[in-house]
């Protein structure tokens, strides 16, 4: 590793340990020509995940993107906003387990969407009016039937 004071390739590690949850190893190293010590991050290199648009575009997975949509769906909800990270953590792994490096929206709104109605049925019917694009109130009401008959049987 470089040394960001002078530039030398040759350091030695003082002292590794891992971060972030297991993700990453923090690595405190010295200098062999200058002494002077510095902190490196090895983590694995993840391979970006595509989201196929519902009209054919492409575009970069976004967790921010998913979270501000969960936000919004549960606002003035006592939802804690960890239960909406977690969940969007749970989906990216979940998406990037698939092995797939290109995933329709359709998908990870239904993985979502799964996922929501166990922590909030209100963000759920929210999330789910944009995400199915109700189109009328009878779209939205057979939405409804269908989550009363669901509950019905569990």
């Amino acid at each position: 590793m470089k040394c960001p004071y002078c530039g030398e390739a040759e350091s030695r590690v003082l002292d590794s340990r891992t971060t972030h949850e297991g993700a990453a190893i923090r690595r405190r190293r010295e200098c062999s020509t200058c002494s002077k010590r510095f902190t490196t991050y090895e983590m694995v290199e993840e391979m970006p995940l595509t989201v196929i648009k519902k009209d054919g575009r492409r575009e970069i997975f976004n967790g921010q993107k998913i979270l501000k949509g969960l936000v919004r769906a549960g606002e003035k909800r006592q939802i804690p906003l960890e239960a909406f990270e977690e969940l969007v953590a749970e989906t990216e792994r979940e998406l990037r387990s698939s092995l797939d490096s290109e995933i329709t929206s359709e998908r990870i709104g239904s993985i979502i969407i799964g996922k929501l109605r166990k922590i909030d049925e209100v963000a759920y019917v929210r999330f789910a009016s944009v995400y199915r694009h109700f189109q009328d109130i009878d779209s939205f009401r057979d939405e409804l039937e269908k989550m009363t008959r669901d509950k019905e049987e569990e």
